[in-house]
């Protein structure tokens, strides 16, 4: 019986509608001949219907098992082994001609416990689904398909893969939601590509045309796309808050693009909704990119920028000029922010709530003591690897940023017992501390610690000359405290 549907169902797909001869012919293959061959009448009737409604959108490797034995196996023999292709198809049929075809769906629907579950639960089932997975189910029965192409499941478009195309994926998915209100998916607030290497450009460009109630949009690792898509990406989706850029080594700069500048009113100004950026590992980045981006994202509350190693502290000079609202700062293994950096990060004054300035070899004590004295609500610090801060820096720290609860100081070999004693004095809701490599700690200044911070969560004190009964005296008196060690006496 299944083999018959799948049939059934293949036929209807060849001679479906526009859009999917042109995802066929958008390929770099050339079709097979079966897929020239003229539709039946049947056939024709059926792709004068589907082309007022649009097919939904299948997106998967064609290698991949679920494709090769599914219900559309006949539509997809045209596909070329070693290329993800976005295929078309039409809804399923609500009608079986054969007597015994209906007899066999009768029995096997009165099989199927799923089906006995209502609409509502049916939905909250597929919402966990990755969009690939979702239109698989919209080839089941037509039931499925309606219930996959409900537009509560169409908020959030999630695509991972480094051999999927993409570019085609996006298109396909956009002109079916786009099936209610031409050119425009309303209902798209979230763009997860992530991973996806093949994206370039043109995929950037169908999100931006499309999507103009996008609020965040991840494409972290896509090395393809460049500033001008951003560019268009950020000025046609008014309400983009969340950008992640990581590891597109092209993007150098945000911006709007000079079309959307003109057309601004002179209240608007040139402002860019965007609240949280991430671009970490764009290492081409440097202070210039750095300004235009705070002079046009003036809203930024999380803003990261790990491994942009040509940022210096010019830099973040003109981030704080425009960027007053930064909670979450992050400028961790930018090897030329030094103590001045730390002077002009520190006129966040109380807003700062995060910051990792790990493994800046140029900041010292003097650094910590700017932002000690001016950023009191601090709650997360990570200074790893900053060999020039001292047990005076942590005291710093610990007498004025009593509310902190996360402190990373590993391989600071100049911190030693004494910044415990501070900190373990003064920092009582301490959760997570961090001392790895520490050569100057003992076992003291963990009791010490573990005697004044009894929600201690983690402690890692790996690499250091820390003595089992220390450890277990961590362990009796913070009882939820995970340590991590390297002490094989220890367990």
């Amino acid at each position: 019986m299944g083999a018959s549907n799948g049939k059934q169902y293949g036929s209807e797909g060849k001679g479906s509608s526009s859009i999917s001869s042109d995802v066929s012919s958008s390929t770099d293959h050339t079709p097979t001949k079966a897929q020239k061959n003229a539709a039946t009448s049947e056939d024709s009737d059926l792709s004068m219907r589907t082309l007022s409604t649009p097919s939904p959108a299948l997106i998967f490797p064609p290698t991949s098992p679920g494709f090769q034995n599914g219900r559309g196996s006949s539509t997809s023999s045209s596909s070329v082994t070693g290329e993800t292709v976005a295929m078309v198809h039409s809804p399923p049929p609500t009608r079986l001609s054969h007597p015994l075809i209906r007899l066999a769906a009768k029995q096997q629907k009165e099989q199927a416990h799923i089906d006995w579950l209502p609409d509502q639960s049916m939905i909250h089932i597929f919402s966990f689904l990755p969009t690939n997975q979702l239109c698989r189910c919209a080839r089941v029965c037509r039931r499925w398909y309606n219930l996959a192409w409900d537009p509560r499941l169409w908020r959030t478009i999630r695509l991972t893969g480094e051999t999927i195309n993409v570019d085609r994926a996006l298109k396909v998915l956009t002109r079916r939601l786009c099936q209610d209100t031409p050119n425009v998916c309303l209902m798209l607030e979230t763009v997860i590509v992530s991973g996806c290497r093949r994206l370039t450009d043109r995929g950037l460009y169908t999100i931006a045309q499309c999507c103009p109630e996008l609020r965040r949009l991840e494409v972290s690792g896509c090395y393809n796309i460049s500033n001008e898509a951003v560019f268009d990406v950020v000025s046609l989706c008014p309400n983009l808050e969340h950008l992640d850029v990581s590891g597109c080594s092209k993007v150098t700069c945000i911006s709007l693009t000079r079309e959307a500048s003109i057309k601004l009113s002179p209240l608007h100004g040139k402002q860019i909704s965007i609240r949280y950026l991430d671009m970490t590992d764009c290492f081409v980045l440097e202070d210039e990119g750095l300004h235009t981006i705070a002079a046009h994202c003036t809203q930024l509350t999380h803003l990261y920028l790990r491994r942009c190693v040509r940022i210096t502290d010019e830099g973040l000079r003109y981030l704080m000029i425009y960027c007053t609202s930064i909670k979450e700062l992050s400028v961790s293994d930018c090897r030329f922010v030094s103590d001045f950096g730390m002077r002009e990060i520190a006129k966040l004054e109380s807003r700062l709530r995060y910051l990792s300035i790990a493994h800046c070899g140029r900041i010292t004590d003097v650094g910590i003591r700017y932002i000690a004295k001016y950023c009191s609500k601090l709650r997360y610090l990570n200074a790893r690897g900053c060999e020039g801060i001292t047990d005076h820096g942590v005291e710093y720290l610990a007498k004025n940023c009593t509310k902190l609860k996360s402190l990373d100081i590993g391989k600071c070999p100049l911190v030693s017992d004494t910044g415990l004693e501070f900190l373990a004095l003064n920092c009582f809701n301490l959760k997570r501390l961090s001392l790895k490599s520490c050569e100057s700690i003992t076992g003291q200044g963990l009791q010490i610690v573990a005697a004044n911070c009894f929600d201690l969560q983690m402690l890692n004190v790996q690499d250091c000359d820390v003595s089992v009964d220390a450890l277990r005296f961590v362990k009796r008196h913070c009882k939820r405290c995970i340590i991590e060690h390297t002490n094989p006496a220890f367990f």
